[in-house]
């Protein structure tokens, strides 16, 4: 994390601010968007990439109480919020990313021709962790070290499964260089030097063969502002419903044509990873056809609390309800059905339009029959029918902190629901708050 603007307590540390409730009704009602960039340079001075920073205001300062948050609202803002083309132009941007973050979603928001994984120094690697980084380098990404400042056995160990070491000019003895620049390239991997802040800094990392550079001998970070852009709540709503029906394209691209400032976000989520086809995608067809009712969907639903309502999005009761029940229904319904991710989709789309009413002021029944939903997700939230209608008595309870257990086992439950077992339960809860946790930052 090369932000020598950050607030911390000690060097690798974040330091955790405070924040009252007054201050994130403030943030959540700003009329901007920040964002951070630092360049990364070659050896001849060119421009190679940037770093992207989270910024909470003009201030071109951190103030990070939440690693996760603070990468969530990093992506939404380059995305969705300024756009790729335009904070990154033709480079690759690092983005911070912490252990959770890795196994999630968002990840997956982001091209892998587009963005590095700059893997923070909190992060501590397991079998498990190795092999989520042989899936996404698989996938095409590239994954960097971040403030390596020695060479440990731990180091040396997970090399292998990497492919950028960034190494800490400000904290890194002088003496230890040469060994620990000779170690890492002799594994092949691009060596960054960061925190460079002098022209001896400068000319001692080129001498020892590193590769780029970034500090403030070079540049201090940029803050870019945009607009906030805000998306109805109703039209989100909507766009969910399309896409839970199985709806053509001609009409979610009717429905789209409708929204500019969803459409907007489309346009920049799709031409986030659209230099791969050779050439940007311009119209609202190409779009849906290039992102995948999937992506959209994802897209959607983290918007759709998000705008309209008087607290800010982690603040909200109703936000936090949807958010973790929709994910928990997701879950419970992989580990029911492995294989299928309809139904896992089927039952995220449940969670999600099981709370619309709240929104709209309305009963269950007519907030569903005014959107067109699908049958199945329609009759599981107004009647409690079906796999989805027992999964959702099931996600009602655990919200309520009941027995969501009797009830997978209850007799009139589904077969194969008797493996939803309390400790699995009990772990589906606990990840899908995880979820809600990482991505509650995201505009």
């Amino acid at each position: 994390m090369s932000d020598p603007f950050s607030a911390r307590s000690k060097p690798g540390h974040v330091k955790v601010l405070a924040q009252s409730a007054q201050d994130a009704q403030v943030a959540a009602e700003a009329p901007f968007v920040y964002l951070g960039r630092q360049p990364i340079l070659d050896r001849s001075g060119a421009l190679n990439a940037y770093e992207l920073l989270f910024r909470a205001g003009a201030h071109n300062y951190a103030e990070v109480s939440d690693d996760a948050q603070a990468t969530a609202q990093v992506v939404a803002r380059t995305i969705g919020g300024i756009g790729v083309s335009a904070v990154l132009g033709h480079h690759r941007g690092y983005v911070n990313i912490g252990r959770d973050l890795l196994f999630d979603d968002i990840v997956h928001l982001m091209s892998p021709e587009r963005f590095v994984l700059e893997i923070l120094e909190t992060v501590s690697f397991d079998a498990q962790l190795v092999r989520r980084l042989g899936e996404l380098r698989r996938a095409g990404f590239q994954v960097a070290l971040d403030d390596v400042s020695e060479l440990t056995e731990g180091l040396r160990s997970v090399l292998p499964h990497t492919d950028i070491v960034k190494i800490d000019f400000l904290v890194t003895p002088r003496e230890a260089l040469p060994k620990l620049a000779a170690a890492v390239r002799a594994e092949g991997k691009t060596l960054i030097a960061e925190k460079v802040e002098t022209r001896e800094d400068f000319a001692l990392a080129r001498d020892l063969g590193f590769h780029l550079f970034q500090g403030y001998f070079f540049a201090r970070p940029q803050v870019l502002t945009a607009p906030r852009n805000r998306s109805s709540r109703q039209a989100l709503l909507r766009l969910l419903a399309l896409l839970a029906s199985d709806a053509g394209i001609i009409e979610l691209e009717a429905e789209l044509k409708l929204n500019p400032n969803v459409v907007v976000q489309l346009l920049r989520l799709v031409n986030s990873s659209a230099f791969g086809l050779g050439r940007n995608i311009a119209s609202l067809r190409e779009a849906i056809i290039a992102t995948g009712t999937r992506q959209i969907a994802r897209w959607a639903q983290l918007l759709l609390y998000a705008d309209g309502g008087d607290l800010p999005w982690r603040s909200d009761p109703l936000v936090q309800l949807a958010g973790t029940r929709s994910r928990f229904m997701e879950l419970a319904a992989r580990w029911l059905r492995p294989s299928d991710e309809d139904f896992a989709d089927a039952a995220f789309m449940t969670g999600i339009f099981s709370l619309v009413h709240v929104v709209l002021g309305t009963t269950p029944a007519e907030a569903l029959d005014k959107l067109g939903l699908a049958s199945q997700i329609r009759d599981a939230i107004v009647e409690h029918s079906g796999a989805l209608g027992a999964l959702l008595k099931i996600a009602s309870a655990a919200d309520e902190r009941a027995d969501s257990a009797s009830l997978a086992t209850a007799m009139e439950a589904p077969d194969g629901f008797e493996a939803l077992t309390p400790e699995v339960l009990a772990e589906l809860n606990l990840s899908a708050a995880a979820w809600f946790g990482a991505h509650a930052g995201m505009e």
